[in-house]
């Protein structure tokens, strides 16, 4: 009843009651209000609140709050949690309604996938799910058609909705692709390869300021009005296998893709980043849900076939 009347007010407290009284009306035993003078202040019942079993200090943040805001970006990977749902856009080879329903059909084998849409005039399919984009490209890639990521995101929420980072090597090769699902949260998804075999810490830091590599890219990202035992921009771990390849998608609460622009992702050697770091890329708007529609090409600037 402390905790109620610290996050509210009495009047509430009494509401929930009264709601407890009459959904158990069968129990004997009645709650018993004490009186507005006898309960403890805001301050000093979220002194005395405890959390998870232990004392908060005074100006900790709300279990809940707390909880959200720490969540460990690399456990839900490793768990193979599944994506929150967003709209995805690939521009794919496609020549007749055969080709329409052969990438259907195949979309409808895989669980995850909430809507597909298909647009053989722009020859553009959009996948309505919460699979990763790999995952989605290797099935297009299945039915024999080529195809591309386009856009990626809510096209009606967003001004800025998705975001990437190119690693170009020459040693480490990957692409980094953030998208916003909404105000609270957005999904990271990664594929690197030429890493060494073990786990490495990655993070969103500061600066795209790549003269020194990942050393010029500054502290890692955490707005000021940012609450949480770590960092916001903390990635978490990437584990690479024996070949040096890592995958990863998982959401991220609270992140915001429009202020991550111009920014850096940076990969180290050592999982807890006390190295100066190994490979760093620039983050970059990428294209949206609808506004990538002109012409397919490869990252040379060769067009491989053009939308009607």
């Amino acid at each position: 009843l402390r905790a109620l009347t610290a996050a509210s007010a009495v009047p509430a407290a009494a509401a929930v009651a009264a709601v407890a009284l009459s959904t158990n009306s069968s129990s004997s035993s009645r709650l018993r209000l004490p009186s507005p003078a006898s309960l403890p202040s805001l301050s000093s019942a979220y002194a005395a609140a405890p959390a998870s079993g232990s004392a908060r200090k005074p100006n900790a943040v709300p279990p809940m709050a707390a909880a959200a805001a720490t969540a460990d970006l690399s456990a839900a990977a490793d768990k193979g949690a599944a994506l929150p749902e967003l709209m995805t856009e690939f521009m794919v080879d496609m020549k007749c309604d055969g080709c329409v329903t052969a990438v259907k059909n195949k979309f409808q084998t895989l669980e995850g996938i909430k809507n597909i849409e298909v647009d053989l005039n722009n020859q553009v399919v959009r996948v309505l799910g919460s699979l990763p984009v790999n995952t989605m490209l290797d099935t297009l890639h299945q039915t024999g058609r080529d195809a591309r990521l386009i856009g990626q995101g809510n096209p009606n929420d967003f001004l800025v909705s998705a975001a990437v980072a190119e690693f170009k090597g020459p040693v480490i090769f990957g692409v980094v692709r953030l998208a916003q699902v909404n105000m609270e949260l957005a999904i990271v998804e990664a594929t690197f390869s030429g890493l060494s075999p073990g786990k490495h810490g990655w993070s969103i830091n500061e600066f795209g300021d790549l003269t020194r590599g990942a050393e010029s890219t500054g502290k890692v990202y955490n707005p000021s009005d940012y609450r949480s035992n770590k960092p916001l921009g903390d990635l978490g771990t990437l584990e690479a296998g024996e070949k040096g390849e890592a995958q990863f998608s998982a959401s991220k609460e609270k992140l915001k893709v429009v202020d991550l622009i111009g920014r850096s992702i940076a990969l180290y050697a050592t999982e807890d980043r006390s190295d100066p770091g190994i490979a760093a890329a620039v983050i970059a708007r990428s294209a949206g849900v609808g506004e990538n529609y002109k012409k397919l090409c490869t990252c040379d600037g060769v067009t491989i076939w053009e939308s009607s």
